[in-house]
């Protein structure tokens, strides 16, 4: 079984695990308090109690100073498309240069990064490096904005999580719940904790941050129960010293006695190795071990398996030997707790060292020796390409082993939209495909599959068929794509047909017989829609009407609803139509002259801005009539904003009445595209879009990042 940590979602590990889920991100910032002084101490206890205030108050305040509020712009790929989101989270200033600790799940395909300090300055940031078998990242203070830290702003230090004891008092920091900066307290439960099954069983291989990428190789966790909730993610667990002892990582979703911590050692080595070179470079000689609790064995590790033409593989050890040296030193693995810590021996030798192995196999002894690898990537980089309507990723070997591949050439599919070209292709593409070429050129990664790509769609006219050659399960096809852009389309309106300005609702035998024995079956009127020429004639809200000219009504269920203005379009525009009503018990006939359908909000015309990743449309009668707005309120609705665009970041949401884009008054789309276009030539820092939401005007700024 997988173990997936999924943000924001429950992990299912085995047993105890299950009740664990990655601390998710929100949050938001407030300055640290000062704690006011109490009472004097009356009796020991007192006395006791006051100097752990003291204690906490000292601690909090070496930290708090260097907590950070973290919020970003990340993109995930589902369905064969790219979807952005906004995240949040915590981390910690661990240098004067503006280095922030954090973990990797939360700047995980993070696209812009954004860090709120403690004296409430918001900086920019950018990604240093991440080390996802850790979940741990650095982010890069942009200090230019301001020039250092400020006053108010310090650097945390990182302690020795070594000397860490169970029942000692810890304090855990972070941004919950999009909540201002907290603390929390509590003590450590375990120093040691790895997660295993009610057997013992634990396989480091089996945990993940998400599909596709192992987490926690070398990790054993700081078990406490301070709370922690999702936004503490990447934020610090500091001891009463104020030191940073831990990485807060994993908890219970509603907080709790539960929380996790990757050790602030473990912490601090990875940290270093990403300022100083962007990523952690690590052996690897494709060895899963078993500890040899269980097992009946008296000493050693077992060999549980072996990745094929690995290191080891080519070293002649196999499944079943027990190694009980490593250059020399004996070795013995007796507990789950202790096989992150031989991965870790094993991950910092130097690539391409040779270790001296001895093994047992069937009582005898055997000398080998195993050169390492460099530990490679889990998960390739993965992007959208919309003009084919499919998603595609990089083959690491460990994709290539999990996806029985012999080769990491080619590029995954890694998911197709429906309806677009790679679901369409004559045999369609589909999820888990390996394309090998594109126009018989070799595609041999995600770089050259890109360059083909934008080959083809800059090509005018563009081809009609593209011809892929991808494998299925060992067998080589050949299949042709046609490619399309993304077009936006109005959609068609509908024929202009005769219509009478009324909203009406299906009044059903049932209904009328509970009205009255003098009410009859038919539509009641529940709105004369001014401005029309239904509003001229005699009709009036509660008119059941029972015929149009001769035609009688008989509606039988409420979704006979449509059959009223179904009946008047079969007439003609201009017309005047006889209609039958009953009116507080009376029979009336009444006439009414037929005019034109109105546009409805589905039928508008509407425009859509790639960059701000907004979509806008053109006001119709009924948008005036169901929010009673006069003919002097102009402007555009929004009706899609993308939660991580430019627009949804800046705060404008679906719905929105647009009436001005910074000194551009907007009247309709054909002024609101002009606005756009004028916007994009000055390219401003600052856009400010004056709107109308419900009732209220509202002034919302958006920031674009004009920069592709």
């Amino acid at each position: 079984m997988v173990r997936t940590l999924r943000y924001h979602a429950t992990s299912p590990l085995r047993c105890l695990a299950t009740l664990l889920t990655v601390v998710a991100c929100a949050g938001g910032s407030i300055g640290y308090a000062q704690s006011e002084p109490g009472p004097a101490p009356q009796n020991r206890t007192d006395a006791l109690r006051a100097d752990m205030r003291r204690l906490i108050e000292e601690a909090k305040g070496e930290v708090y100073p260097a907590l950070v509020h973290i919020t970003l712009v990340s993109s995930t790929y589902y369905g064969g498309k790219e979807i952005r989101h906004r995240r949040a989270g915590s981390g910690t200033i661990i240098t004067p240069q503006g280095h922030v600790l954090t973990n990797q799940h939360v700047t995980d395909n993070g696209r812009r990064f954004r860090c709120t300090l403690a004296d409430k300055r918001e900086l920019s940031a950018e990604l240093v490096g991440e080390d996802p078998l850790t979940d741990l990242a650095v982010l890069k203070l942009d200090l230019a904005e301001t020039g250092d830290l400020g006053p108010n702003v310090s650097v945390a230090t990182i302690g020795d999580s070594s000397r860490l004891l169970v029942g000692d008092h810890v304090l855990a920091m972070g941004s919950p719940w999009a909540l201002s900066r907290s603390v929390t307290s509590g003590i450590v439960s375990n120093t040691e904790r790895v997660f295993a099954g009610w057997a013992g069983e634990h396989d480091p291989d089996e945990m993940r941050l998400a599909q596709g990428q192992r987490t926690g190789l070398y990790t054993r966790w700081i078990q406490h129960d301070a709370a922690i909730n999702p936004g503490n993610s990447g934020g610090p667990l500091v001891n009463l010293k104020g030191e940073v002892i831990g990485v807060n990582e994993l908890g219970r979703l509603w907080g709790g006695d539960m929380g996790f911590a990757i050790p602030g050692n473990l912490a601090k080595e990875v940290a270093e190795a990403l300022i100083r070179d962007g990523v952690v470079a690590r052996s690897w000689i494709g060895v899963s071990f078993k500890a040899i609790e269980r097992t009946g064995l008296e000493r050693g590790v077992l060999v549980d398996s072996i990745v094929q033409d690995s290191p080891a593989d080519r070293a002649g050890i196999v499944p079943g030997d027990v190694v009980v040296a490593l250059d020399g030193e004996a070795l013995t693995i007796r507990y789950p707790e202790e096989i992150p810590l031989l991965l870790k021996r094993v991950a910092d030798y130097a690539i391409g060292s040779s270790i001296a192995v001895t093994c047992e196999r069937d009582g005898a002894v055997r000398e080998t020796v195993v050169t390492t690898a460099k530990l490679e990537k889990d998960k390739g980089e993965e992007l959208a390409f919309h003009g084919w309507g499919m998603t595609a990723l990089d083959i690491t070997p460990m994709a290539a082993r999990e996806h029985l591949l012999d080769t990491t050439a080619g590029v995954l599919v890694s998911g197709v939209r429906s309806g677009r070209g790679a679901a369409l292709a004559k045999p369609p593409l589909s999820k888990n495909d390996v394309v090998k070429s594109i126009e018989t050129r070799p595609i041999s990664d995600l770089s050259d599959f890109t360059d083909a790509y934008e080959s083809v769609m800059a090509s005018d006219p563009l081809p009609e068929y593209v011809l892929v050659e991808f494998e299925r399960q060992g067998k080589i096809y050949l299949t042709l794509l046609e490619p399309k852009p993304e077009e936006d389309r109005d959609p068609p309106p509908e024929i202009a047909k005769a219509w009478v300005g009324v909203a009406v609702q299906p009044f059903l035998k049932d209904l009328a017989e509970r009205m009255g024995p003098e009410e009859a079956a038919g539509f009641r009127i529940t709105q004369v829609y001014p401005r029309t020429k239904a509003a001229q004639s005699d009709l009036k809200v509660g008119d059941v009407v029972t015929h149009l000219n001769d035609r009688r009504f008989k509606p039988r269920r409420p979704e006979d609803g449509g059959m009223f203005q179904r009946e008047v379009r079969r007439l003609d525009i201009d017309d005047t139509a006889t209609l039958t009503i009953v009116r507080e018990g009376q029979q009336l006939k009444t006439q009414v002259v037929l005019e034109r359908t109105r546009i409805r909000p589905d039928e508008a015309k509407r425009d859509r801005n790639r960059d701000f990743e907004l979509t806008v449309r053109e006001l119709t009668f009924f948008d005036r009539v169901d929010n009673r707005w006069g003919d002097d309120v102009k402007g555009v609705i929004a009706i899609h904003v993308e939660s991580a665009g430019w627009a949804g970041l800046g705060g404008i949401r679906p719905g929105d009445l647009i009436q001005r884009i910074d000194d551009l008054e907007i009247s309709d789309l054909a002024s609101y595209r002009e606005a756009m276009r004028t916007i994009d030539k000055r390219r401003p820092e600052r856009i400010v879009f004056g709107l109308l939401r419900g009732v209220r005007t509202r002034f919302q700024y958006v920031e674009p990042e004009w920069t592709p």
